[in-house]
């Protein structure tokens, strides 16, 4: 077998990091079940994605809800995995988290050492986001908003879902679609931002 760095490479790149890279960050892709969190990872990820989606099966149909998303055929169960390299020496990796509430005990090893959470909402569904808001708060996880608005009809302004999510007045609240690199990274970047200015 070739352990040449050069003969591994995927369509979207080298899925080795740079020997010149000496510092990582590591970012949380958070959200309720179904709202995008794997696609948007997708859309950033400069290697191609570690997913562990599994087709759903009718033992979770009277577990996960489906309202407004009946074309969904598979779902994370483990995480997603993604990596964006910043600079010539810093790589960003991206975590996806599992949605359903059955899942939530990968939360504290996923959260250990993240600088902090990019929270997708759908907003046709904002009622489903408070119990991931309570989880990273839970483990101090500094977050920003990011409404993901590709597959939906609802639309609400930058204050209406500030006050639906009751959101303190510095939380950045941002609009994307997953599935457009440059919007995912504009999301990103807010929260880059947020956390650069908390640090301060």
């Amino acid at each position: 077998m070739d352990s040449n760095p050069s003969s591994a490479e995927t369509a979207q790149g080298s899925i080795y990091v740079s020997n010149a890279v000496t510092n990582a960050a590591k970012i949380l892709v958070v959200g309720h079940f179904a709202v995008g969190k794997t696609t948007l990872i997708g859309s950033l990820s400069e290697i191609t994605p570690l997913r562990t989606e599994e087709k759903m099966t009718q033992a979770s149909v009277h577990v996960d809800d489906l309202r407004g998303v009946t074309s969904k055929t598979t779902t994370t169960v483990a995480l997603d995995f993604g990596r964006l390299t910043l600079s010539e020496d810093l790589v960003l990796y991206l975590f996806g988290t599992p949605g359903q509430q059955r899942f939530m005990q990968l939360w504290e090893d996923m959260a250990r050492g993240a600088l902090g959470a990019l929270l997708l909402v759908d907003p046709a569904r904002l009622e489903e986001t408070f119990p991931v808001i309570d989880l990273v708060e839970g483990y101090g996880l500094e977050y920003a908003i990011a409404v993901n608005t590709f597959d939906s009809s609802t639309t609400y302004s930058e204050a209406e879902v500030r006050e639906a999510l009751d959101l303190l007045p510095d939380t950045p609240v941002v609009y994307c679609d997953a599935r457009d690199q440059r919007s995912s990274a504009e999301a990103l970047i807010a929260l880059v931002r947020h956390l650069l200015e908390r640090a301060a």
